[in-house]
């Protein structure tokens, strides 16, 4: 599947369901693909790198479909969990869903606290809070040996600092951030920051 086709069936879906629940700025549809569908797909960095092909995803947060949709569309043997405690926006990314006929999804509309029956082999969180506060609703959902993998940009060193206790709380340490640019005329850095049980 080539992502500019698979983008042009997502697009046409989501600015349907945009236009009646507001899922992202009006301004922000003119970037749909750069800084929404292209940067949820970043983490396509950390499958190639460590070399993982199938498991258990919880995107924590989806909010309207970022990054869970897009990593859906791309990778099918992977199942995926998005979580967010807006009911509007989990009813909006369920229609996207099945119009696009995303069988290895599943949206629960509820707060992340609440998982408390199901571990993951990742878990993803993007633009949802400062890292601190995410690794604590995280890190214990994750499997043995699983990973946790925030979307950041500009503030990644601080909240690496900010999350140290929360971190050393769960046994866990950052093992990697993976750095990528968005395809825009403006210089968008962003990191994958990778966490994971300490050794």
């Amino acid at each position: 599947m080539k992502i500019k086709s698979d983008f042009e069936k997502f697009k046409e879906v989501f600015l349907e369901e945009n236009s009646k629940h507001n899922l992202i700025s009006k301004n922000d549809e003119k970037f749909l693909y750069e800084k929404h569908f292209f940067d949820s797909l970043g983490v396509k960095l950390f499958f190639e790198k460590y070399k993982i092909t199938k498991g258990e995803i919880l995107d924590i947060g989806c909010g309207g479909g970022f990054p869970c949709v897009p990593v859906a569309m791309k990778y099918p043997d992977f199942n995926i969990t998005g979580i967010d405690s807006i009911r509007k926006k989990i009813s909006s990314v369920n229609i996207i869903k099945e119009k696009l006929k995303l069988d290895n999804l599943t949206l629960i509309c509820d707060r992340v606290e609440n998982l408390k029956d199901k571990k993951f082999d990742i878990i993803l969180s993007r633009a949802v809070g400062d890292l601190e506060k995410i690794s604590s609703y995280a890190l214990p959902l994750l499997k043995k040996g699983g990973y946790f993998i925030a979307y950041k940009s500009r503030k990644t060193p601080e909240e690496i600092e900010g999350a140290k206790k929360i971190l050393k709380r769960y046994n866990a340490v950052v093992s990697d951030i993976i750095e990528y640019s968005l395809p825009t005329k403006e210089i968008y850095e962003r990191y994958l920051i990778v966490i994971k049980e300490a050794e």
